[in-house]
This record gives structure tokens, sequence and C-alpha cells, in this order.
């Protein structure tokens, strides 16, 4: 099934597959395994590209693979007064499909079928995979002074001084492993930053006032299918 597409949708997806086709990240496909195409808005108005894994993604064996746990965080943070954050948005593309396995991720936009090359968000294991290759790059710094949640890295430091040296080992392990990323999503020497929900400072860990503002401004349900 092709569900039907908007023309911001179209034109959108002819972006991506111009651009991924010119990067090696997809090739045209003649399989017939093909998936739908679905798009999430940003925050800025776009959009952004969805393949629909779910029916792949039902027969996949999935990847165990563990992600650190608030608890984990709240200690590991203790003490520290100066943060920095790096974003790896995009990095998955890092991880290569098996070769002979491209063609179980072809997806079918309106005109043609492609598939991918280099791993997409949308299937199962690609959260562990990516986790995984990020925790191995990092493996000698976690819980001294980093902290991985996918494609998030936090560096975190008692003291200025130590901090700077901290950030540029990280960033040298980084670059050495290709895990590029916009400087501008990058916060660098701050002394609190947003980090899965939660508020990281010196104090410790609170809750993101502007994600308990939304919940406080919900309106009041009127009938019972207003009701969660």
């Amino acid at each position: 099934m092709i569900y039907s597409l908007s023309n911001q949708q179209e034109d959108t997806i002819r972006a991506y597959i111009s651009e991924n086709v010119e990067k090696g990240f997809i090739r045209p496909s003649s399989s017939s395994t093909g998936a739908p195409v679905l798009f999430v808005k940003r925050k800025d108005g776009g959009l952004h590209l969805c393949v629909d894994y779910c029916k792949l993604n039902g027969v996949t064996r999935k990847k165990e693979y563990p992600f650190p746990s608030m608890n984990n965080i709240i200690t590991v943070f203790n003490c520290s007064s100066i943060f920095s954050k790096i974003d790896l948005h995009g990095a998955s593309n890092l991880l290569i499909i098996k070769e002979g396995d491209e063609h179980l991720t072809e997806f079918r936009p309106k005109d043609g079928s492609y598939e991918y090359l280099a791993m997409p968000f949308g299937l199962t294991n690609s959260l562990a995979s990516f986790q995984n290759l990020v925790n191995e790059a990092l493996s000698d710094l976690l819980n001294f002074y980093v902290v991985v949640y996918l494609d998030d890295i936090m560096v975190f430091s008692k003291y200025e001084e130590e901090h700077v040296t901290h950030v540029s080992t990280v960033l040298a392990i980084v670059r050495a492993n290709n895990l590029f990323s916009k400087v501008s999503k990058f916060l660098f020497h701050v002394s609190s930053v947003e980090f899965l929900g939660y508020v990281v400072s010196s104090e410790g860990l609170k809750i993101d006032q502007a994600k308990v503002k939304q919940v406080l401004n919900w309106p009041p349900p009127r009938n019972l299918k207003a009701l969660p």
C-alpha cells in the first residue's frame, strides 16, 4: 500500500531521494518487499521522512542492548558543574546494511522503489545498533565524564579547566570515528542543559518546566471521548 502524499510531501521525498542517492545511502531497488513512507512534521514546519517498517520489524529478531538509565545518569552527574552536549543527528548512516539484506529495506514513495545501503532509524534494531556504535567509540570515557544516549553525547566536569580537556578528547574521538554533525546543534561549556526531558545542572536533575507547562496547559476534557 502507498499512502496518499501531499504536494509538500512529494517535494520533500524527491529532495530526500536525490540527496541520499548522491551520498550513497540509498539506491534504486527491484525488490518486492516495499514499505510505504510517512512523514512527521518538524518544529520548523518542514517534514521528516519515515518508512513504515512495521511488517519487517515484526519478523526481525530483536537485538538486546542496554541503554543508560536515569538512576545511572543521576549518579555520574553528581558534583558536576559544567556541561557540553554534542548532537550526532544523522550519524546513524555510518551503520551499513549487511550485504545481501539491502532489499529488505525497500521503500516505495509515489514513483519508484529504493533500498537502503546505510541503516535507517525506522528498523527495529537501528537504535540499539547505533547506541552500540557510539558506546564502543567512547568506551574508555563512559561514566567518567561522558554519557551517551543515542545521538546525544553529554560531557560533564567539575571544573572549567578539566572540562576543556574532556571536550577536546571527546571531539577528537568523534572526529576519528567520522561521527559528524552541525556545530549549530552543539552546546559548549554551559552550567545547565536539557537532557532526556530533564534540566541538568550543578544542583542535580530537574524536570524541564517547558514540558510541565505543556501538560498544565492541556484543555480540560469536555466529554468522555476526550478522556485518555
